[in-house]
């Protein structure tokens, strides 16, 4: 990404679901994990923030950022937009569709910044600010145009965590709350619409209430820190990333459901368990108290580390996520499926791959959770890489998922693979296809994976797929269009010939010499 301030653009009304360049005002972790979030999703953005130390702040935070994004999908990312810094903010919001206001929270200091946004901003920008608390009727009063204002906060890490709380003053547009919804989803967000701005908004107010009791516990020596992150992340915390507060309980209720529920466990709402009402004395003793025990349970990890494993368990979750429900994904992870289709879907409108002989290509990266105890890409992953890959090819020839909601699909059938090299952490990963076969029924691939630049195969797949009515279960003729498409791909490949281990079948290891390499012999099991 090359910094350089682009012309701004006569004023328009936008477009849903086209933002062509955002302004974030304020770069530090919020306005950071915004400025990752638009840019990753090819949204020119325009950053302004007067100090020293914006420009280091923000573009380490982006790097936070790419490096998540590479794990997250392989779904191809459109080309990031353009990074720039500007030393008025006035140049900044320039021909902007969406300013994002991230500066500290003073109620003084964001409606200052917001008047000279609202003085100089295109007439038709949504301005959202990142406030964690204040109310948006307090910061649009006296904007000249304070119908283009709401709050959207959202959740750290920005780039990764989906959810943005829209909230509206009182002097809102409602179709504003709309737009910034639209808007919003082509980057991969959620945006929730509050129904009425209070105080913290919703999901503040939620951990307002477990963090001032958890205080407590810290200032009565219940527990210390770690005690108690313990017990949020090895129960409640796994259940409330994939259900929710009131779904979870609802399975608590049985089958009686959630009436059942509340007459159970509702009068001991009013039993003495909590001090929610009373505010801890944040004093020095317990400051040092908690700060002492923190640095403790972190000994050895630094921030930027502690970032690190944050993403990598934040990436992991929602890809678990993508795939519960029988694939069709569940909460965060029904959004992520959700966006990586669109990424597809656009990445072949802007670049179709007509034109390239080989039928299907797909890049991998060996992330840390792809590796086994012996340090290598394990077994399953490989199965995963040549599957998207596959995908590729069915996208290709019009399998995508119109075509499975309309009621057929490929199904594979048979798989042998082949381990010939070791796929370590970190490696960059090429995997490419040749289709041996098909008719009306059937259809027989052959995958290759190396590594990136480097022609010497790592593993190879040879698949048998039959198409199949869904709704049947049973094999099925491919319409005349799938099968003209593959025709096409078959008469146009490199290679016409059978490929080197096509067609082979598990045999015996041979006798091999005490300093071989044990991959030249047979595969280690957990590749």
């Amino acid at each position: 990404m090359v910094t350089r301030a682009p012309e701004p653009r006569e004023d328009t009304v936008i477009a849903r679901q086209d933002l062509r360049r955002v302004a974030c005002i304020g770069g530090g972790v919020i306005g950071g994990g915004w400025v990752a979030r638009f840019l990753l999703a090819g949204i020119d953005v325009a950053v302004h923030d007067p100090h020293p130390d914006a420009e280091r702040i923000v573009r380490e935070v982006l790097a936070n950022g790419q490096r998540a994004y590479a794990r997250l999908t392989q779904a191809p990312l459109p080309a990031p937009g353009t990074l720039t810094f500007h030393a008025t903010i006035e140049a900044a919001i320039a021909g902007a569709d969406w300013i994002q206001e991230s500066v500290p929270e003073r109620l003084d200091l964001k409606r200052g910044v917001l008047a000279a946004i609202d003085a100089a901003c295109p007439a038709h920008a949504l301005i959202g600010s990142s406030t964690s608390g204040l109310l948006p009727s307090d910061l649009q009063a006296g904007l000249t145009r304070p119908g283009r204002f709401f709050v959207a906060h959202p959740y750290n890490p920005v780039y990764l965590l989906p959810l943005v709380e829209i909230v509206p003053g009182s002097l809102t547009d409602p179709q504003t709350v709309a737009d910034a919804v639209a808007l919003l989803a082509p980057t991969g967000m959620k945006g929730v619409p509050i129904a009425k701005e209070i105080d913290a908004f919703v999901g503040d107010r939620l951990l307002e209430a477990l963090w001032r009791e958890a205080l407590w516990l810290i200032q009565d020596d219940i527990c210390d820190v770690e005690t108690l992150d313990d017990v949020i992340r090895y129960s409640f915390g796994l259940r409330w990333a994939q259900m929710g507060l009131f779904q979870t309980y609802r399975i608590a209720g049985g089958e009686a459901g959630m009436r059942h529920f509340l007459g159970q466990f509702g009068p001991a709402l009013k039993w003495p368990w909590t001090k929610l009402t009373d505010v801890v004395d944040l004093d020095e003793a317990l400051v040092e108290k908690i700060a002492a025990q923190s640095d403790a349970q972190n000994e050895g990890l630094s921030l930027r580390r502690l970032e690190e494993i944050r993403d990598e368990n934040l990436v992991g979750i929602l890809q678990a996520l993508k795939g519960a429900d029988e694939g069709r994904g569940w909460g965060a992870g029904k959004l992520l499926a959700a966006f990586e289709g669109d990424l597809w879907r656009k990445a072949q409108a802007a670049s179709p791959d007509e034109d390239d002989p080989v039928p299907a290509r797909l890049s991998a990266r060996v992330e840390p959770s792809w590796v086994d105890y012996n340090g290598h890409m394990t077994e399953h992953r490989y199965l995963q890489v040549f599957g998207d890959t596959t995908d590729v090819l069915l996208r290709r020839i019009g399998v995508d998922a119109a075509y499975v909601e309309a009621g057929a699909s490929y199904y594979t059938v048979e798989t042998h693979l082949r381990h010939l090299g070791e796929a370590r952490l970190g490696e960059d990963l090429a995997c490419r296809t040749q289709i041996l076969s098909f008719d009306d029924k059937r259809l027989h691939l052959f995958h290759v994976l190396t590594r990136a630049g480097i022609d010497e195969p790592i593993a190879t797949a040879e698949q048998m797929l039959l198409h199949v009515d869904r709704a049947s279960g049973r094999a099925a003729a491919a319409p005349e269009a799938v099968l003209s498409r593959l025709a096409g791909l078959v008469e146009r490949q490199p290679s016409t010939t059978m490929p080197e281990g096509a067609g082979r079948a598990v045999s015996p290891a041979k006798r091999q010499s005490d300093h071989s390499p044990v991959h030249e012999q047979v595969s280690d099991r957990r590749h």
